[in-house]
């Protein structure tokens, strides 16, 4: 039985790995640095290859919270078996490589969101209600907000009322302010993640004052400017390489959090697995990012070209319109363990910076055919894992 065991699980290990490679060389791998490539900031190449590094330093850091969500979270009743795992890891990923292949993004978080709970009912399971509102509340919102924010922010900086060198480190100050609340395993005591400000507000030991942290909102603060200054500096120095520089940056910040969010879609379903093994988390996520790494490096390069130029011919203020709110509702899915599409994202994202520009360069008929690949995605996923796992529980 042991001997058994071991092997299903290699398997579901296997099924994972290709998982991993498919998201690397789809949404994760190609979605962070899209708006910059499409800016002339950076290569298609070398794009590629910074973020599976910083999407490998993702996984590792911030890549629990989704795990455990998609490993236990969306089906309730039943616990996932080393079968059904890979059931469900070899339906997404064979509908995510199709997407990568034909040029479409297909949300990866619909896919392996549906296949897992389409195996889950097929095992006798029950829909897990209240997750599916929260998971389904950010993906309808995802949109609206991340298009919002993006464009209100790319008439901003076109605006002839305000001065780049004025608003470009006002909204550094705000990516600094996030950076400060993002939580990171390093930073916790063992199985607790803490943020910068938490840990740092801990070391001071200041006082409360009127049920205020003081020191939590101290060191918040200070990230904020310090990154507000930097940037400051950097683009009244020169206007362009400052832009330049922190459209690269924001492009990091996104590589790195899609790293934290998209691993868990890939690893999740093995968390049950784990315990009877006593197998840790953290060497499973080293091996989620490497496949994450994998992915971006050999695969990712198509599926950049197709978002930075299909979608919107960006510049350098719509590319960091477009990154800023993109990198918040990353950081808020990694808080809440909800796994979130980076397509959805980045693209909903993209139109919305393209539409402050009287929809310059905006393909609706592509956006059309993007929307219904999403919806067709998880219903097409929640069917095949289901009747997959149904045929093969008759077989056996």
């Amino acid at each position: 039985m042991v001997g058994s065991g071991v092997v299903t699980l290699v398997i579901a290990g296997i099924a994972s790995l290709f998982m991993a490679w498919a998201i690397g060389a789809g949404s994760s791998g190609s979605t962070p640095f899209a708006p910059a490539v499409g800016a002339n900031a950076i290569s298609v190449m070398r794009a590629g290859f910074f973020v599976g590094l910083l999407g490998f330093l993702g996984a590792v850091m911030q890549g629990a919270n989704v795990s455990e969500a998609v490993g236990t979270e969306l089906i309730g009743g039943v616990q996932l078996t080393a079968i059904a795992a890979t059931t469900g890891l070899l339906v997404a990923a064979i509908l995510v490589a199709i997407g990568v292949f034909t040029g479409y993004p297909i949300a990866t978080a619909f896919t392996v969101t549906g296949a897992i709970v389409g195996v889950g009912l097929a095992m006798g399971g029950d829909p897990a209600w209240a997750k599916y509102r929260q998971i389904s509340a950010l993906w309808i919102l995802t949109p609206f907000v991340g298009s919002s924010i993006a464009y209100s922010t790319a008439k901003l900086l076109r605006s002839e009322r305000t001065a780049e060198r004025v608003v470009i480190p006002l909204l550094g100050g705000v990516v600094g302010l996030i950076i400060a609340n993002i939580e990171f395993v390093v930073l916790g005591p063992p199985d607790v993640s803490q943020s910068i400000a938490e840990a740092a507000a801990n070391a001071l030991a200041l006082p409360p004052v009127a049920g205020v942290e003081v020191g939590y909102v101290l060191v918040s603060l200070g990230v904020g400017g310090l990154v507000a200054g930097v940037l400051g500096w950097d683009v009244h120095r020169n206007l362009e390489a400052g832009q330049r520089h922190f459209l690269l940056a924001l492009g990091s910040l996104v590589a790195f959090s899609a790293g934290g969010s998209q691993v868990g879609l890939a690893i999740g379903p093995l968390v049950p697995l784990l315990d009877p093994f006593e197998i840790p988390l953290v060497p499973v996520l080293v091996g989620g990012g490497l496949g994450l790494l994998a992915g971006s490096w050999t695969g990712a390069p198509r599926m950049i070209k197709a978002i930075a130029q299909d979608y919107s011919a960006l510049g350098p203020r719509r590319s960091i319109a477009a990154l800023i709110p993109s990198f918040a509702i990353a950081q808020v899915a990694v808080l809440y363990g909800i796994p979130v599409s980076f397509n959805e994202i980045i693209v909903s994202a993209i139109v919305g910076s393209g539409y402050a520009a009287e929809g310059s360069g905006v393909s609706r008929e592509k956006m059309v055919y993007t929307v219904l690949a999403w919806l067709a995605s998880l219903a097409l996923a929640i069917g095949v894992g289901y009747g997959v796992f149904t045929l093969i529980e008759m077989v056996g």
